[in-house]
């Protein structure tokens, strides 16, 4: 009898590089039927073996925390699936709910929210404080009653080890070849670097647009991604720095890989904030996979991960002197920067990929359909 798994978002797109990319095509390939339900108003239908059911768009967060977490409540009632796959903390009430009618759930913890809550600067210090302890409460009383917990990094599974003894680390580390070029051929690459993801000001924006004016090369930065601060935008853009970069707004799969394959080094200089110190970000994973040089944080971890295996440069983030001089070391030196992106290239393909993290993803499943 084929297995019957519902992945559920209420917040990441249906075609989420964790949710459906890695996780939802994975289990499909395996053999599992599966569905994910997603909250897009893009209508339902099936992609790579996979049922994507849409509840609909909300217009708020407040009607979306409600009006469609209840929606989804509802299909997830309707797909009746063996196993449920949740997705986002405001869908642990709905977990409960499936878990008194006796499905089996995983909660999968993308971020620590607790340690977010905490870098929430706008939030003031003993509101922070406050709700951070609160919710953390309630996300341990209701992750004990689960069945399992996937966590995106080994420090959030350590985290949930305490409160669940069936917790796993699936690490959000590349699919091989998808962004690697079909040759990485030094003399191809434009005067370029690159920055791609969410763009905020606890990302490092700021530093790194200072230091596009800093540089002494002829260098421009590559910039995809979307700003989620229009005050932060506004600031950037009036920065002597700003003549240096290129906006490319959203980039597609196809468009990130374009972008990596001409570019001399990636950069991932986030800010020095609790939730981000022992985080893995995808996207120093992924320039590694593309073969660039990283320019990353001086984060213990990301130190031991970059240094270790030689495949970039450490810097604080909080001066953009050193991001500049990172940018101009890797631009004038061209055979170490291949040699450094050759070196990310390996390690990727030997230690941080998805093919090893799927198998992990395999061996959870096949534990709940034994228990």
């Amino acid at each position: 009898m084929v297995m019957s798994v519902v992945h559920l978002t209420s917040v990441h797109p249906r075609y989420d590089t964790r949710i459906f990319l890695k996780e939802c095509r994975s289990l499909a390939r395996e053999g599992y039927a599966v569905s994910l339900i997603v909250a897009d108003g893009k209508g339902d239908e099936i992609k790579d073996n996979v049922s994507i059911v849409d509840v609909g768009a909300s217009q708020s967060r407040l009607k979306r925390m409600f009006k469609t977490t209840q929606g989804v409540f509802e299909k997830a009632l309707a797909l009746d699936g063996d196993v449920y796959h949740m997705h986002d903390p405001e869908l642990i009430p709905i977990g409960l709910k499936l878990n008194r009618l006796g499905k089996k759930i995983i909660f999968d913890a993308h971020e620590d929210v607790s340690k977010q809550i905490l870098g929430k600067h706008y939030l003031g210090k003993t509101t922070r404080w406050v709700l951070s302890k609160v919710y953390g409460s309630y996300e341990t009383w209701a992750c004990k009653r689960f069945d399992a917990i996937v966590t995106a990094t080994p420090f959030i599974r350590n985290k949930f080890l305490t409160v669940n003894s069936s917790s796993v680390d699936i690490n959000n580390f590349p699919m091989l070849g998808e962004l690697a070029p079909a040759t990485n051929d030094w003399s191809q690459k434009r005067n370029e670097i690159c920055y791609v993801g969410g763009i905020a000001a606890i990302r490092g924006i700021k530093e790194i647009v200072e230091a596009m004016g800093k540089v002494k090369s002829s260098v421009r930065l590559q910039l995809g991604g979307r700003f989620s601060e229009k005050s932060v935008e506004s600031i950037v853009k009036h920065n002597i720095g700003w003549q240096n970069v290129d906006e490319l707004g959203w980039l597609d799969r196809d468009g990130v890989k374009n972008v990596l394959s001409r570019s001399i080094a990636g950069l991932v200089t986030l800010h020095p904030i609790v939730n981000y110190i022992d985080a893995l970000p995808v996207k120093m994973f992924e320039y590694m996979s593309a073969g660039l040089p990283v320019i990353a944080s001086n984060f213990p971890l990301w130190r031991d991960i970059i240094e270790g295996n030689g495949c970039g440069l450490c810097v604080d983030p909080m001066k953009p002197v050193e991001i500049a001089e990172a940018i101009d070391f890797l631009v004038n030196n061209p055979d170490q920067a291949r040699q450094m992106g050759a070196n990310g290239y390996r390690a990727v393909s030997e230690q941080y990929n998805w093919p090893i993290e799927e198998k992990k993803l395999f061996e959870l499943y096949a534990s709940l359909v034994k228990a």
